[in-house]
């Protein structure tokens, strides 16, 4: 057979041949495939750069490891790792520290190491502290010590050995409680600020002050004698208030009679000191006849009351009278005469 040979006609200007699409999408994909996974990678990195600070929490932002500013509460951006990083603290949760003694289920386990302190009075005695405390610089918190908690333990033990040397053990155990927790609170806030911790402490407060096991029975009298004593100083003040004021009472009204007493004599002696002045002047004048009167003034005064009895020199009577009133005078047959006054 013979073969024809027919030469193709070109095609026209205007048309354009297209790609066919594979008939496999891998086809597709897999020469594209390490510039996908490379977009999808940095969208992930940007994406990293978002964060979220919670309410009552503080943000840090970091620039290649150097602080760059602070972030409150809400949604932010930072340029992602390596470039940027950042750190989340939260300021306004209260935290907590035991010292001398740890809290487990419940349950109260006394350190030994910590609780055993000595008093200015060279006793011993087994101390518990609770401590808490705020987040007050968050970027000293985070930089400037490594564990900002151990500093915190180190130096509340610090501040209290020094305050409970500083007393006696009488004192810390009883009245001076309050006293020796202000003390252990501004010593360990001066030590935190001097260490720039940035933790601010918001309350210290003595659980427990008590001696020994072996000794706490007479450290108990003795805290038992300081107790009744303070009872009886209590009952004794009530007792005065009551007594005091009534006896001030009869103070005035013991002066007041006093003053009228005293006033009363010197009107008296006033009165006597004018009748002798007036009886001298008639004295002078009659010195006999005063004194006679005088005389007869003064036995009518004397007898007022007296039973007068008048006996006749030779009448024979015997006068023999009786001292009581009840009992009758013996006398001799003839009776003296009775005369009244």
């Amino acid at each position: 057979m013979r073969r024809v040979y027919k030469p193709q006609t070109p095609a026209p200007n205007n048309v354009v041949d297209l790609p066919r699409a594979p008939q496999n999408p891998l086809q597709w994909l897999l020469p594209r495939l390490p510039w996908v996974l490379l977009i999808a990678i940095v969208g992930l990195w940007l994406v990293s750069g978002f964060y979220i600070v919670g309410p009552g929490e503080r943000g840090i932002v970091l620039t290649f490891g150097r602080i760059s500013r602070q972030s409150e509460s809400g949604l932010h951006y930072r340029l992602p790792a390596p470039i940027q990083s950042n750190y989340i603290v939260d300021i306004a949760r209260v935290r907590t520290a035991e010292i001398g003694y740890r809290t487990k289920a419940a349950a109260v386990n006394v350190v030994s190491q910590e609780a055993h302190m000595l008093t200015g009075d060279e006793n011993i005695v087994v101390v518990q502290l609770f401590l808490q405390y705020l987040v007050q610089d968050p970027v000293a918190y985070l930089f400037h010590v490594r564990d900002a908690e151990a500093v915190l333990r180190a130096s509340a033990e610090v501040a209290l050995r020094a305050a409970v040397g500083q007393n006696t053990v009488d004192f810390t155990m009883t009245e001076g409680r309050v006293q020796v927790q202000d003390q252990v609170k501004t010593h360990l806030q001066n030590l935190l600020d001097l260490y720039r911790t940035g933790l601010l402490v918001t309350e210290a407060r003595l659980l427990a002050v008590d001696p020994p096991a072996e000794v706490r029975d007479a450290f108990h009298d003795v805290v038992r004698a300081f107790e009744d004593r303070e009872r009886l100083v209590k009952e004794a003040e009530g007792y005065a208030e009551q007594v005091v004021p009534a006896a001030r009472g009869q103070a005035a009204q013991r002066v007041l009679e006093a003053e009228a007493y005293r006033a009363q004599r010197l009107i008296r002696a006033e009165g006597d000191a004018a009748r002798f002045l007036a009886l001298l002047a008639e004295y002078r004048k009659a010195p006999e006849v005063m004194r006679e009167r005088l005389y007869l003034e003064s036995i009518e005064q004397v007898l007022a009351d007296a039973e007068i009895y008048v006996l006749e020199p030779n009448s024979g009577v015997l006068p023999l009278l009786s001292l009581s009133n009840s009992a009758p005078a013996v006398t001799s047959p003839t009776a003296p005469t009775r005369v009244q006054p």
